[in-house]
């Protein structure tokens, strides 16, 4: 995947995005609100599971199809290729960062910080990695070369194409903008 990760293209993608936040054309952190909100809604379907599972009760199914209708209408907002791969890889991609965020919070809690620190690294990976995917920096079929390090634990990498994907991210996307 690193050699199809055009550098050039990156930065003019990032001055592109500049340009558009300085004539107040682009207001990504309205998006990036609605990517948490849809990560939070993986997760709601996920305990919905869960919870029918355990408390051997149908109705949370019910809720379960709601909550993924509602899931489902928002994500069509964001992924604009709503067939094949592209959509169902970004879903996933969110869903692993918010699970990967929840389990670097729970060691912060226990006072593992340094996994937490490498969880949470993990968790904006796949994050970056999905505004990779939506921004159209990379075509979707290169993601099959990617390697199992995305979420190893132990991989320690600063460079290459996931952080390239976070440095995008951190210099357009702005959560901060009211």
């Amino acid at each position: 995947m690193k050699e199809k990760i055009d550098n050039k293209k990156i930065q003019e993608l990032i001055e592109k995005f500049s340009d558009l936040k300085k004539e107040n054309k682009l207001d990504l952190s309205t998006d990036e609100d609605l990517v948490l909100a849809i990560m939070n809604l993986v997760s709601i379907e996920e305990h919905f599971f869960f919870t029918a599972e355990k408390a051997a009760d149908k109705k949370y199914y019910d809720l379960l199809k709601n909550i993924r209708e509602i899931r489902k209408s928002l994500l069509k907002k964001l992924v604009k290729n709503s067939q094949g791969e592209e959509w169902c890889i970004s879903k996933h991609l969110l869903a692993g960062s918010m699970r990967l965020m929840e389990v670097g919070t729970k060691e912060l809690g226990r006072g593992k910080k340094k996994d937490a620190y490498e969880f949470f690294e993990k968790a904006y990976e796949l994050y970056s990695l999905f505004w990779g995917i939506n921004f159209k920096v990379i075509p979707v079929d290169d993601l099959k070369k990617i390697d199992g390090r995305v979420i190893n634990k132990s991989d320690k990498s600063k460079n290459g194409a996931f952080a390239k994907f976070k440095d995008l991210v951190k210099k357009v996307v702005d959560c901060c903008i009211e």
